[in-house]
């Protein structure tokens, strides 16, 4: 049976396509390819396009999760939670929250998941992003620590400060002793 090779772009449908290009734009470090109003493009690596954007009339605003940071809800509607990009390595996440906080933009959730080391962001129309690296080497150790006891008991994962990773980082702590993995 095929299964698919990657996964190729998301969608999102919007009121305001501008405020998400720049927002995305800025956030994933891309740039737009194409715009024809109605639908545009962004791309952040080799592919002709990640990111399209598309104005399909009125929408409806979408509403986070209202009960305090550890409210998992995206929304208060059914539909996508969240949307993950992973960086190359914890030098580059860290190093993107710095740039991101620099223009204003802000993770609103920070947690070492055991598997990922997560920053999580609201884009201008409220939907979740995921900044991630993975904390092992290899897709198989990842999945067979989802399979462990320490995952069983603690799948959510430790809640971190972003600026004291960055600060030890830049005063040259290494990953393992920054993460613990």
């Amino acid at each position: 049976m095929a299964t698919p090779i990657k996964i190729s772009h998301i969608v999102l449908q919007t009121n305001d396509p501008k405020a998400l290009q720049a927002w995305y734009c800025t956030v994933l470090d891309g740039e737009m390819v194409h715009d024809a109003g109605v639908i545009s493009f962004m791309s952040y690596d080799d592919e002709h396009h990640r990111v399209a954007f598309i104005t399909p009339g009125t929408l409806e605003k979408r509403r986070p999760g209202e009960d305090g940071p550890h409210d998992f809800r995206a929304g208060r509607e059914t539909g996508l939670h969240h949307i993950a990009f992973t960086l190359k390595d914890l030098g580059d996440l860290l190093e993107t929250y710095a740039r991101l906080k620099d223009e204003g933009i802000r993770p609103f959730w920070c947690i070492n998941h055991g598997v990922t080391t997560s920053m999580y962001f609201r884009d201008p129309d409220n939907n979740q992003v995921e900044l991630l690296i993975d904390n092992f080497a290899t897709a198989p150790e990842g999945q067979a620590f989802m399979k462990s006891e320490a995952f069983a008991k603690n799948p959510i994962g430790v809640e971190y400060d972003p600026d004291d990773l960055l600060a030890r980082h830049r005063h040259g702590a290494t990953p393992k002793e920054l993460l613990g993995v």
